[in-house]
């Protein structure tokens, strides 16, 4: 019985002709070796900001469902391009948008979750002897019924479509292709002696994703997770093995930090004089939530005088939403002043074994003082520190920590088990 394996192609993957016939050229090659193929792709290269480019020059507030059969436009003309390619060289192909590959959704436009996945068309396609080719990053809200509404699954969705076909599918393998060759310890970009890890473990890599890791969506390490689906990152332009996405035994866990995660694209909000009283934080998150704004650290002030000072974090795109929604609480519980701030970036140090050993937050605390960089906010996790810092500090702040931890070292093997 042959192979099945689900492949997701990203935008830089496929980013024009001459990718896109490479590609077709690598899931020939899979296929040749006897696998069947179900193949993801991304939009072309910058297509999605050029859509939403497009969509900003009509309207400042465009309509949420025009919005997602918009972007899910791109996501077409990859897959149906790919499919042509793949035919081009003599493989039988078809191309199926979200909805027809059977991807089910929930209704929020733009940030949908998937509810169910139908593989039914999937896999008469396979069985007709065709590579499938699914658009990804979108579904319907419809059944076998009705047709439904077509959504999207947010930035990074494709790698969401990937896992959960793999998972429904029960695929031997799913891998995820790029244009680097795997998880680095940080951005190689900004600490050129980065180091390629080999294996990651899913609580680890959720962390780097969550704190600013882009190589991988946070929704599709999760779903990887929940459903046992291994999942190998590399990349499209060589024949390096990459880095597992994997389970890590307790015998595994490396009482080290595995990586430092960044995030350049973080606002800061803080709230002075704060009354001090019980279901004011209700009344500030609240409406957030309701807006689907979603806030990451939280800091309070111990209370002098009856207020307190409240500081969070929000994606910077979503700070002008954020004052929107603020500033009229700010008027009608009288607080002090609202100030915001979106020169600032977020840099973590992640790894498991940071919950059984202690002296990583002074070393960390100590590295970033070394190197002059200020700590402006904190929050923790039992495998994560993070801390916000100016964003003009952030690539000296990553170079230090990286050199603090020793993560350009390689990692050494004892008794077959991986220790640092």
């Amino acid at each position: 019985m042959a192979a099945l394996v689900v492949q997701k192609y990203g935008g830089s993957s496929v980013a024009d002709a001459t990718k896109i016939k490479h590609v077709a050229r690598r899931v020939a090659r899979e296929r040749d070796a006897g696998s069947d193929l179900v193949v993801v792709v991304s939009a072309m290269g910058d297509t999605t900001d050029h859509l939403l480019d497009l969509a900003a020059s009509i309207t400042d507030e465009p309509d949420a469902r025009e919005m997602d059969l918009l972007l899910a436009t791109g996501e077409h003309i990859s897959g149906t391009l790919v499919a042509m390619a793949l035919q081009a060289i003599g493989v039988p192909a078809i191309s199926l948008t979200g909805a027809q590959a059977g991807i089910r959704t929930d209704t929020t436009h733009g940030k949908a979750r998937i509810a169910n996945v139908d593989p039914s068309r999937v896999r008469e396609e396979i069985a007709r002897g065709k590579v499938v080719i699914v658009a990804g990053f979108q579904g319907s809200t419809g059944d076998e019924h009705r047709t439904g509404e077509v959504t999207t699954l947010g930035r990074g969705g494709s790698d969401t479509t990937a896992v959960a076909l793999a998972a429904r599918l029960q695929a031997d393998r799913c891998e995820i292709y790029t244009d680097v060759e795997g998880i680095y310890t940080t951005d190689p970009r900004v600490v050129p002696d980065a180091r390629l890890l080999p294996v990651i473990g899913y609580e680890e890599m959720l962390e780097m994703a969550q704190q600013g890791a882009q190589v991988m969506q946070t929704r599709a390490v999760e779903l990887g997770w929940v459903n046992g689906v291994v999942i190998a990152v590399r990349s499209t332009f060589s024949d390096h093995p990459g880095t597992l996405i994997k389970e890590v035994s307790a015998m595994e866990l490396r009482d080290k930090v595995r990586g430092v995660a960044l995030d350049r694209k973080v606002a800061k909000v803080t709230l002075v004089g704060v009354p001090d009283r019980p279901g004011i934080a209700r009344g500030i998150f609240d409406p957030l939530a309701a807006a689907g704004i979603s806030v990451d650290m939280i800091v309070q002030n111990v209370g002098h005088a009856g207020t307190t000072d409240l500081s969070f974090t929000v994606p910077a795109v979503e700070l002008p939403r954020t004052r929107k929604i603020i500033e009229p609480i700010v008027k009608a519980e009288g607080f002090r002043d609202l100030v915001t701030a979106d020169d600032v970036a977020k840099i973590s140090i992640v790894g498991a074994g940071i919950q059984n050993a202690p002296g990583y937050a002074a070393r960390m605390f100590g590295a970033l003082a070394d190197a002059g960089v200020n700590i402006g906010m904190i929050s923790t996790s039992d495998i994560r520190i993070t801390c916000i810092i100016p964003s003009a500090d952030l690539d000296r702040a990553a170079r230090a920590l990286h050199a603090a931890f020793r993560l350009e070292a390689p990692e050494a093997v004892e008794g077959g088990v991986g220790r640092v």
